[in-house]
Order: C-alpha cells, then structure tokens, then sequence
C-alpha cells in the first residue's frame, strides 16, 4: 500500500496537465466551437425568457412535476405536440475564472481518486504499465463514462458525448502517464 501523501506530486502533476491539454481543446483546437447551436430568432427567446422571470436553475418542458401527472392526457397531449426542452438557465455572463477554478479543483479531485484505487491496489514501485492501467481506468470513468447519461436520458447528441468521451480519454491517458511516472 502507498500513503497518500506520496501521491502530491503525480495529483498536482496530472491536474496541471489536464488543464493545459482542455484549454488547447477549447481554445486552440476548432472541434468543441460547434458544440451548441443558435436557437432560430433567439433574440425574440431570450425576451420571452426575461419577461417569464425565469431564474437560474435547470428546467424540463413540459415538466409533469410528478409520476402520476405524467400520465394524464394534458400533459401527454403537451409532449405529443412538442418540442421536448431540458435546458439550464444562469445568470448573465459566463464566469470563466471560477469555473476554470472549478475545473481544476474537480482534476485534482479525479486525479486523487484514481491515485487513492491505485494505492490501495498497488505496492511502491509497481510497474508503470500496471499503474497506468488502474490510474488510467480509474480517471477514465470519472473524466467520460458519467457524460454519457446525458445521451442516454436527455438525449444530448451522442456526436457530442463521443467529443467529451475522447476528451476524457486524453485526460485519462495524462493523469495514468504522470501517476505510472512518478509512482513512489
């Protein structure tokens, strides 16, 4: 078994990787500026939006607001006639400083979870391809696995989950690279 504290390094390493690689994705590399598109006559939306006092929070339309209410011919009716919207509504502009914060605590936070599977199941000086495979795996499941509910129940583009899926993976591949690196 390895201590915790002789993974400071590899954690702090693989999040400062992690962060560099995702903002060479979204910054440098065009292939994530597509991930959304532009609601036709969005202007005329987002006033119907402020009129309605709509307050940040996430939303379904229709919502049912329970199990029985789904099954009434209203709301039924209210589906059959579509669309069916899942949305998150925030406040004003984006804050890119907290939620690169955000991102990076939530790296180190994966980085320590794998690191954590990988000491309680790897001795010191375990092979770096034994190490790579647990801590790999590991952050695989964190990075990718848990976008993919999004598809499945809200029907997010599969083509875009496949984007952030690839996405994990590299930062998978990062993060096992620097634990099967500097493993004590």
């Amino acid at each position: 078994m390895v201590a915790l504290t002789a993974l400071i390094l590899p954690i702090l390493l693989s999040a400062v990787l992690v962060f560099i690689t995702s903002s060479i994705f979204h910054m440098a590399l065009k292939y994530h500026h597509n991930d959304f598109g532009q609601l036709p006559d969005e202007d005329t939306l987002m006033e119907a939006f402020r009129n309605a006092k709509v307050s940040p929070g996430s939303y379904a339309m229709p919502c049912a607001g329970s199990p029985e209410a789904m099954k009434s011919p209203e709301f039924q009716a209210k589906v059959d006639k579509g669309p069916t919207v899942f949305m998150t509504v925030f406040d004003g502009g984006f804050a890119m400083g907290s939620s690169l914060v955000q991102w990076f605590i939530y790296s180190a936070l994966v980085a320590f979870f794998s690191g954590y599977v990988a000491s309680r199941t790897l001795a010191p000086g375990a092979d770096y391809l034994a190490v790579f495979r647990v801590v790999g795996t590991v952050a695989f499941m964190a990075y990718a696995m848990g976008l993919w509910q999004m598809s499945i129940w809200y029907k997010r583009p599969w083509s875009l989950t496949a984007k952030f899926t690839f996405d994990g993976l590299i930062y998978a591949l990062l993060t096992a690279g620097a634990f099967g690196w500097l493993w004590p």
